[in-house]
């Protein structure tokens, strides 16, 4: 691979077809690669499973969580677009996508280290948000960093060794500040408004992991040229896949800009006027705020027609807009499973814990004892997740992608329903091996398949603008599955978790409704 190439991204050759065949990568090659995966879920995973306990300790009411945590996806939704189209038009020394990586990781590290030192419950806020960027930084690329540097037959094995990564990360670092307790002897309590040093210091171990891990990709891995991508895919390869190459005008724009504003501003007021759920703000704001976006797209293309000129904001909206078929319909199979993945992140403790402990009382030893165990089962699940990331590439090849797929998810949909009519919570672990599966293969497939369709120049900025199928239906999630509840079951959580499960089944039915060509379905 090159190592040495100028700041700006030449177009290369006028060919049209591949002129060169790229090389399979080793075993060590791809687990090198994907290795600073594991250091970002250390990140990530002490984050979701600490911050909440930081808030509360730093004086945050229980209603107040919810809000402070809105940060995570939100963030996600703003900073991998943006992140993903700057990686795209990035080359120098270091590469194209491993710049990033060091700025994240470098980012990350400090957040981590300070996190717990937060004095007060907006400056503990505030950390959130920049550590959830930051993560954001570093985790963005690795996605299109798979794509860029594996053949199409290989994805699926490197989608599914960063997942492998990310169960053992998970297990590991969301264990931390219990190991230290139990192993080490480390206060697991503090005096109050002190984060206890079983956590501080989880924190302090999660940062010098992810920075080594990160780092340790950067040097071990090469990336390939513009010129080397071009060589081994095509220009051509540019308007394919159902890439749409007419673009939408400034008119276009306008009126969908005044369809998403009236829309956005009627559900505010229909919100407010009716005294509806305020977590439902979340969706009526955001449908609002895509409309001026769209005004912003108008307003350039009425000055210049020409879109290379309109910089990053228009040619994220634009490419949004002009997303391949396939990738339209792998965000119906996204929606199915993040909804219910969110479900089950939401609800699981509030099931257990009334449906099969009988307590609602948070200060009952019933309460905390099935708490605990939604601890345990949360790190099991990631567990098996890293189990299943072994057996996916195999099971691909044997059965196609998509059934794959379809089976694993299958596996998840039916575990969660199997909570329902499993009466002893000491046999829950078992529905956990089918979520480790559906775990697994949502963090792996999906973007298997998409790497196969998307233009390589655009690699970065697709899988950034794939992350809205991540981030819409958590957010949708939060905002409708109370109201579901009140509505249809009498506010019991443990058919949330139910939902999930069907959910999950949506999915791996429509996986198989992602037109891809024999070649495609090959990876």
């Amino acid at each position: 691979m090159s190592a040495n190439q100028s700041n700006t991204i030449t177009q290369g050759s006028s060919n049209t077809q591949p002129t060169a065949i790229q090389p399979q990568l080793s075993f060590w090659q791809i687990f090198n690669m994907c290795f600073g995966f594991l250091g970002i879920q250390f990140g990530f995973a002490l984050q979701n499973a600490n911050v909440s306990r930081i808030f509360q300790t730093l004086g945050a009411d229980i209603d107040e969580i919810p809000i402070l945590w809105i940060a995570a996806p939100l963030t996600g939704l703003i900073v991998q677009p943006i992140i993903g189209y700057m990686s795209d038009n990035t080359w120098n020394s270091l590469g194209r996508r491993r710049p990033y990586f060091l700025i994240g990781a470098i980012c990350t590290t400090l957040s981590l280290f300070i996190m717990p030192h937060s004095p007060t419950l907006w400056i503990a806020a505030g950390m959130l948000w920049i550590m959830d960027a930051s993560i954001n930084i570093a985790m963005e690329p690795f996605r299109a960093f798979v794509g860029d540097n594996l053949p199409k037959n290989q994805r699926t094995q490197g989608y599914a060794m960063q997942s492998f990564f990310i169960g053992i990360g998970a297990v590991i670092a969301s264990s931390l500040p219990y190991i230290l307790t139990n192993y080490f002897d480390v206060a697991n309590t503090a005096p109050a408004g002190e984060i206890a040093d079983s956590v501080t210091y989880s924190f302090y171990f999660g940062a010098v992991v992810l920075f080594l891990a990160v780092g340790w990709t950067i040097i071990s891995s090469k990336e390939y040229s513009p010129e080397e991508l071009e060589a081994f895919n095509g220009k051509a390869h540019e308007n394919v896949n159902g890439h749409n190459t007419q673009k939408r005008s400034a008119k276009q724009y306008q009126t969908g800009a005044m369809i998403w504003m009236a829309i956005g501003a009627i559900f505010t007021a229909a919100i407010f006027t009716q005294g509806l759920e305020q977590e439902l703000y979340i969706l009526s704001i955001g449908i609002f705020a895509f409309g001026p976006l769209q005004l912003f797209c108008s307003l350039k293309l009425k000055k210049d027609t020409n879109a290379d000129n309109h910089g990053l904001a228009f040619n994220v909206v634009n490419d949004l807009f002009h997303m391949p078929k396939a990738m339209r319909q792998l965000a119906v199979v996204q929606f199915f499973a993040w909804f219910a993945l969110f479900a089950m992140w939401i609800y699981t403790t509030a099931a257990v814990t009334s449906f099969h402990y009988g307590s609602t009382d948070v200060l009952s030893k019933a309460y905390n004892d099935g708490a605990d165990w939604v601890g345990i089962l949360f790190a099991s699940y990631n567990g098996f997740a890293a189990v299943a990331a072994v057996i996916i590439p195999f099971l691909a090849k044997a059965v196609g992608i998509k059934f794959t797929h379809t089976i694993n998810m299958f596996l998840g949909g039916f575990g969660l329903i199997s909570f329902y009519f499993i009466t002893d919570p000491s046999l829950l672990w078992l529905p956990m091996i089918g979520v480790g599966f559906a775990w697994a293969s949502i963090l792996s497939v999906p973007y298997a398949m998409l790497s196969g369709v998307l233009p390589p120049n655009k690699m970065g900025v697709y899988m950034g603008i794939f992350n809205f199928f991540i981030v819409i239906p958590q957010l949708l999630a939060a905002s409708v599955l109370g109201l579901l509840l009140k509505l249809f079951f009498q506010g019991q959580p443990i058919y949330a978790v139910v939902m999930g499960g069907v959910f999950m089944l949506m999915s791996g039915i429509a996986v198989h409704f992602v037109q891809q060509s024999p070649e495609q379905e090959q990876v």
